[in-house]
């Protein structure tokens, strides 16, 4: 039997390649792409400010990946309280009230943006936001906690870095060369996170970034938690020069 995901924000940049990749997949499943507006026959609308809507969205699901949100770091609180925290906890809220085994969340690399940029992120760190928009996904990883230690629905909080498209960029600054995440190996992520056994642990906060050779945040605990394999190097694709060996001067 196929497993029934309800993607939240499946018309914005990630849920398109999410969409588009799981049309790649052996693995087949029975998408509801929920959005605002209704795209395709497989679209519904939702309003996720409204706990109702998300719950008509979330009859019959197995897992939902919860996309939807204001996605800029420059944010104010008042553009992030209805969606992104009033959202996220009616999306929780709804999943608890429907029986939904799993939530998916798209969390961000702002929860921890704080730190020094030469400092590597570990998930057993404490969340550091550098803007109130990182403070709201804070708040989304605390729900997400709370839903799986006190209501027994799986959660996993995807940390996604710098999410941009290989070939729609010529160059990438320092910080985003060391948080990609390319689209395809953040899509393998997302569908691990449907796949992956949380038996042993019910909440697992994931990073979200490429196999980039400086990495802004560590990825031992999701490739061992989720077998993620990332495979795109930022500093490969856009050829960011290094030397083979080291010369001193004559």
């Amino acid at each position: 039997m196929l497993k029934t995901i309800l993607i939240t924000g499946a018309s914005g940049r990630i849920g398109s390649a999410l969409v588009n990749y799981t049309n790649t997949l052996e693995q087949k499943y029975d998408l509801r792409l929920a959005d605002l507006q209704i795209s395709n026959q497989q679209g519904i609308q939702i309003d996720v400010t409204d706990l109702s809507s998300c719950r008509e969205a979330c009859q019959g699901i197995d897992t939902v990946i919860h996309l939807a949100g204001i996605a800029c770091p420059d944010s104010t609180f008042e553009e992030t309280l209805h969606t992104n925290i009033v959202g996220t906890y009616n999306i929780f809220e709804a999943a608890f009230q429907t029986k939904v085994r799993r939530v998916v969340y798209a969390s961000s690399a702002q929860v921890v943006e704080g730190y020094p940029l030469d400092t590597q992120v570990n998930t057993d760190m404490p969340v550091r936001p550098k803007n109130i928009y990182g403070v709201s996904k804070a708040y989304g990883e605390a729900v997400a906690a709370y839903y799986a230690y006190q209501k027994n629905i799986e959660a996993i909080a995807v940390r996604i870095g710098a999410f941009y498209d290989p070939d729609a960029w010529t160059h990438l600054d320092s910080r985003d060369l060391s948080a990609w995440a390319n689209p395809e190996d953040l899509c393998s992520l997302l569908i691990n996170c449907i796949e992956a056994d949380l038996t042993a642990e019910p909440f697992v906060i994931a990073h979200g970034i490429s196999n980039n050779r400086f990495k802004r945040l560590d990825l031992s605990d999701t490739k061992r938690l989720l077998g993620y394999a990332p495979e795109a190097d930022s500093f490969s694709h856009w050829n960011v020069p290094f030397h083979n060996d080291s010369q001193p001067k004559s």
